[in-house]
């Protein structure tokens, strides 16, 4: 876990050298010492400075620029505002490009990206490592000892592309030779015969351009990741030569980007960091309008899919995480303006908190002038004077100065884990088994069959942990039953054997394990599997199949008379149908459709201690919503019966205490009545069990433990004993 300040860090992205001289005809200099001034006044603690101006840093090849960026550090230091400096290496200068041609990126063998964005260099290229290696050693020996900075962020949002050039396939072969020795292996193991891809040797291999062998596109993809994790684990290792004691090493995930395992990734760093930006306005309404379809790409859209990008970004370490960027204001493009209603700053920085942010950065300071990005909104608008958002943040930084070490690092509540795989997201993007309204593949697959489940808890106020399939041998099964007795894996398509034994095991150990499609139809090679399908998983599934359907429109499901999904009433399945053949389970809910009425939707089976319980279909709303009840019939949280509007959010801090963080995500006031003692941790307000608790429009409250909400700058004594059970698994 990375050294950080014991509160949560609060701030923004900060580009002095964007804003002119002559800004609002004030004095060289003055621009600068009035912003830094805003911030203090508003309770920024943090600014994240240097990472996209190279050409700035060397103007020139081997000229270098450094002391331009000393007066915002020593401005920064003197107001207490603490500094993440970063490296410059994802926005190539134009000489850089004009006199090495050659480290341009290609999207297809031979075909080269064009120069007049960002993040066009094949990163791996030899030209492109010296020049970068040379400017992050100046950056680095210059101001590693300020002790404004914090620290450090290498390159900006990596895994943008997946890079074509001669050099990077040639690794590629290579690393074929060394995983698989040699081409008869390889073909063996690819199934190489079909359509005569045969290798007669390593010079054989065809670049991926139009590659259709999924096989080959496993490998590829995970190749491609490796890339990015090597470049990031190179420039951080750079960095840790010149870092003081206590300064981290972080890089901001785009999580969405096709170069991104992040939990490989955030291995090589101190901690993790992500930029989860979000639809405002209405796309934070509950009841929420979003409908099912909708794809979640680089910003989401609702607040359940806002919370899972909080949730994914605390499963890449299973740790507290940065929030690096956020909307500050409209967000996007010129055709794209929607900017906050006040109140959902508030809202959605203490969802992030909530979920085990441990800083919130905006981007940016100010509004551009110029550059692609002239209309995503900064703190400041164009004419750099503040305004509301301005106002809402500072009201927002007043809370999180009030709030201090209490809220810093809480490790969220987790009624449900999710079981989350990449390759399998990966292989689903070319080869899925879902297709689009209009019968085309849809490259969403995987997430059209995870959503669901997670959308289902959300919706019924369980709270979710996403847990990455490579993260599960990291603990015995037993000790996963007793932290996430409930585990959730759909679309787990790609898996390899050990990891299905220890799911199995999982569930004997006392763990209620529940499949969802298309798990452990595949092996790690995304072969498809010989035994029965789920594979190594039937027996103690006590289910197998060999059919399955898409489907065109949604199914009716119904519950079995006698069993427990009572809830089940007006459930729909979608898009997909495992035929299950029942061997030896228990059948909890069937199709009510003349052709698919045959064959059960929801199977359960005691299996050692646990339970396994198969879903054979892409549930719902309402169909998830109740096997979420179902699986975790009383949240941890001791919230119960919330409007539709309210979620309850609750977790523990490093010292054991409580925290609950209540949102009312609508226009409408209400009122909710407290399950337990609580004080108001921002007004100080007492708050016996049963108190009716006011919520405004687009309101949020942050509740603790009433025994702990005088002691918020102080290790927990007695209290922290429930932390130490929840930690221990009790």
């Amino acid at each position: 876990m990375a050294d950080l300040p014991a509160r949560v860090l609060f701030g923004a992205a900060y580009y002095h050298e964007y804003t002119p001289a002559y800004d609002a005809g004030l004095r060289p200099g003055e621009r600068l010492k009035t912003d830094l001034d805003l911030m203090a006044d508003a309770h920024f603690t943090v600014i994240r400075v240097g990472e996209s101006v190279w050409s700035t840093w060397e103007p020139e090849n081997g000229r270098f620029d450094l002391d331009w960026l000393q007066p915002v550090l020593d401005g920064a230091h003197e107001r207490g505002i603490s500094v993440i400096l970063g490296t410059p290496t994802y926005a190539v200068p134009p000489w850089l490009a004009r006199q090495y041609p050659e480290i341009a990126g290609e999207y297809a063998t031979g075909q080269r990206f064009g120069w007049g964005g960002r993040q066009e260099a094949d990163f791996t290229h030899p030209a492109f490592r010296f020049h970068a290696e040379r400017v992050i050693r100046k950056i680095a020996a210059r101001y590693a000892e300020h002790p404004a900075v914090i620290g450090w962020q290498v390159d900006n949002e990596p895994g943008v592309h997946l890079f074509h050039n001669h050099g990077v396939f040639q690794r590629f072969v290579d690393h074929l030779r060394a995983t698989y020795g040699d081409v008869e292996t390889l073909n063996r193991e690819w199934g190489l015969v079909y359509w005569s891809h045969r290798l007669s040797t390593w010079a054989d291999l065809w670049t991926p351009d139009g590659n259709t062998q999924p096989q080959y596109d496993v490998a590829w993809r995970a190749f491609q990741a490796r890339q990015v994790i090597e470049f990031i684990g190179w420039q951080a290792d750079i960095v840790r030569e010149y870092a003081r004691p206590g300064q981290f090493v972080t890089t901001c995930i785009s999580y969405t980007r096709q170069g991104v395992a992040d939990d490989e990734l955030s291995a090589r760093l101190d901690i993790a960091s992500g930029n989860p930006y979000y639809d405002m306005q209405d796309g934070l309404l509950l009841p929420d309008p979003t409908p099912d379809q909708h794809e979640q790409k680089w910003k989401t859209t609702g607040v359940w899919s806002m919370y899972q990008t909080a949730d994914w970004m605390f499963s890449s370490r299973q740790e507290p995480f940065l929030v690096t960027e956020t909307n500050a204001n409209s967000i996007g493009f010129p055709w794209d303006n929607r900017p906050a209603y006040d109140g959902q700053w508030r809202q959605a920085a203490w969802a992030h908190v909530a979920r085990g942010a441990r800083m919130i950065e905006y981007w940016q300071w100010q509004t551009l002038r110029f550059g692609a990005e002239t209309y995503w909104g900064g703190v400041l608008p164009h004419s750099g004077q503040p305004g509301r958002t301005y106002a809402e943040l500072a009201r927002l930084g007043a809370e999180f100065h009030k709030a201090g070490e209490l809220v810093a690092g809480l490790e969220p509540d987790a009624d449900i884990a999710m079981v989350y795989s990449t390759p399998s997201k990966w292989l689903m993007q070319k080869y899925p088994p879902l297709a689009t309204p209009d019968g085309e593949p849809d490259p969403a697959a995987y997430h059209r069959i995870f959503d669901p489940f997670y959308r289902g808890a959300f919706d019924t106020g369980r709270q979710v942990r996403i847990v990455h399939a490579r993260q599960l041998p990291r603990t015995t099964p037993a000790a996963a039953v007793r932290r996430h007795p409930v585990l959730v894996a759909p679309a787990l398509y790609i898996t390899d054997d050990a990891t299905l034994d220890w799911l199995a095991a999982y569930a004997h150990a006392g763990g209620h394990l529940v499949l969802g499609p298309r798990t452990g139809y595949a092996d790690h090679e995304a072969r498809a599997r010989l035994e029965p399908a789920p594979g190594r998983l039937a027996e103690v599934a006590g289910v197998t199949y060999d059919e399955f359907s898409n489907l065109t429109g949604d199914v009716p499901v119904r519950a079995s008379a006698d069993g427990p999904l009572k809830a089940l009433a007006g459930g729909t399945a979608t898009h997909w149908i495992e035929c299950l053949n029942v061997v030896d389970a228990e059948v909890l809910a069937e199709y009510d459709h003349p052709h698919f009425g045959r064959w059960p939707t929801v199977t359960t089976r005691r299996h050692g201690a646990g339970r396994i319980t198969y879903v054979g279909t892409v549930p719902g709303r309402g169909f998830a919503r109740a096997l979420a009840e179902w699986l975790v019939p009383s949240a941890i949280s001791g919230w119960h019966h919330l409007p539709e509007t309210v979620t309850a959010t609750t977790g523990t801090s490093p010292e054991g205490h409580r925290v609950h963080v209540i949102h009312n995500w609508s226009w409408e006031p209400t009122t909710v009545a407290t399950p337990v003692e609580l004080s108001d941790l921002l007004d100080g307000s007492s708050l016996p069990a049963g108190t009716a608790l006011d919520l405004g429009a687009w309101d949020v409250r942050v509740l603790v433990a009433a025994s702990t909400a005088h002691h918020a700058h102080s290790a927990a004594g007695d209290g922290s004993q429930e932390w130490k059970l929840r930690r221990s698994g009790g």
